[in-house]
Protein backbone atom coordinates (compact mmCIF):
# COMPACT_ATOMS: atom_id res chain seq x y z
CA UNK A 1 0.00 0.00 0.00
CA UNK A 2 1.32 3.31 -1.08
CA UNK A 3 0.69 6.88 0.30
CA UNK A 4 -1.58 7.66 -2.66
CA UNK A 5 -3.59 4.90 -1.98
CA UNK A 6 -4.13 6.12 1.86
CA UNK A 7 -5.02 9.03 0.76
CA UNK A 8 -7.78 8.18 -1.64
CA UNK A 9 -9.24 5.53 1.29
CA UNK A 10 -9.29 8.78 3.55
CA UNK A 11 -11.12 10.92 1.22
CA UNK A 12 -13.75 8.27 1.53
CA UNK A 13 -14.04 7.86 5.45
CA UNK A 14 -16.72 9.99 7.83
CA UNK A 15 -15.33 12.49 9.90
CA UNK A 16 -14.99 9.66 13.24
CA UNK A 17 -12.93 7.35 10.88
CA UNK A 18 -10.77 10.45 10.41
CA UNK A 19 -10.39 11.31 13.90
CA UNK A 20 -9.91 7.59 14.51
CA UNK A 21 -6.60 7.88 11.79
CA UNK A 22 -5.32 11.05 13.35
CA UNK A 23 -4.91 9.67 17.02
CA UNK A 24 -3.25 6.05 15.63
CA UNK A 25 -0.77 8.34 13.51
CA UNK A 26 0.11 10.72 16.84
CA UNK A 27 0.47 7.99 19.01
CA UNK A 28 3.07 5.96 16.55
CA UNK A 29 4.74 9.30 16.08
CA UNK A 30 4.92 9.65 19.49
CA UNK A 31 6.75 5.96 20.12
CA UNK A 32 8.64 6.71 16.92
CA UNK A 33 10.34 9.95 18.48
CA UNK A 34 11.29 8.04 22.30
CA UNK A 35 13.07 5.27 20.12
CA UNK A 36 14.63 7.86 17.80
CA UNK A 37 16.02 10.34 20.36
CA UNK A 38 17.66 10.32 23.62
CA UNK A 39 19.68 12.20 26.57
CA UNK A 40 22.81 13.53 25.58
CA UNK A 41 21.78 13.65 21.84
CA UNK A 42 22.31 17.25 19.89
CA UNK A 43 18.84 18.26 17.59
CA UNK A 44 17.77 21.03 16.31
CA UNK A 45 14.10 22.79 17.44
CA UNK A 46 12.17 23.44 14.67
CA UNK A 47 9.89 26.29 14.94
CA UNK A 48 7.74 28.11 12.19
CA UNK A 49 10.62 30.95 11.27
CA UNK A 50 13.88 29.98 12.85
CA UNK A 51 15.92 26.37 13.74
CA UNK A 52 17.74 26.60 17.15
CA UNK A 53 20.57 23.84 18.11
CA UNK A 54 19.98 22.00 21.66
CA UNK A 55 21.12 18.89 23.44
CA UNK A 56 18.47 16.90 24.96
CA UNK A 57 18.91 16.79 28.86
CA UNK A 58 15.87 14.85 29.70
CA UNK A 59 13.02 12.43 28.14
CA UNK A 60 9.24 12.46 29.12
CA UNK A 61 6.88 10.88 27.38
CA UNK A 62 5.34 13.34 25.11
CA UNK A 63 8.33 15.86 25.33
CA UNK A 64 12.09 16.39 25.89
CA UNK A 65 13.78 18.81 27.50
CA UNK A 66 16.38 20.43 25.59
CA UNK A 67 19.06 22.65 26.55
CA UNK A 68 19.02 25.22 24.09
CA UNK A 69 20.68 29.07 23.84
CA UNK A 70 18.22 31.73 25.03
CA UNK A 71 19.49 35.70 25.15
CA UNK A 72 23.06 35.46 25.64
CA UNK A 73 22.67 32.09 28.11
CA UNK A 74 21.11 29.17 28.24
CA UNK A 75 17.50 27.96 28.71
CA UNK A 76 16.20 24.34 29.48
CA UNK A 77 13.16 24.10 27.60
CA UNK A 78 9.95 21.65 27.12
CA UNK A 79 9.75 20.48 23.85
CA UNK A 80 7.51 18.27 21.90
CA UNK A 81 9.42 15.69 19.60
CA UNK A 82 7.67 16.95 16.66
CA UNK A 83 9.61 19.47 16.84
CA UNK A 84 12.69 17.83 17.19
CA UNK A 85 14.87 16.92 14.24
CA UNK A 86 18.54 15.08 14.97
CA UNK A 87 21.09 17.64 14.20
Amino acid sequence: MNVQTIKNEMLTMTQSELSQIIQIAQQIKSISATATFSVGQNVMVIQKTKQTPGVITKMNPKKAIVKMPWKGSTASVSVPFSMLEAA
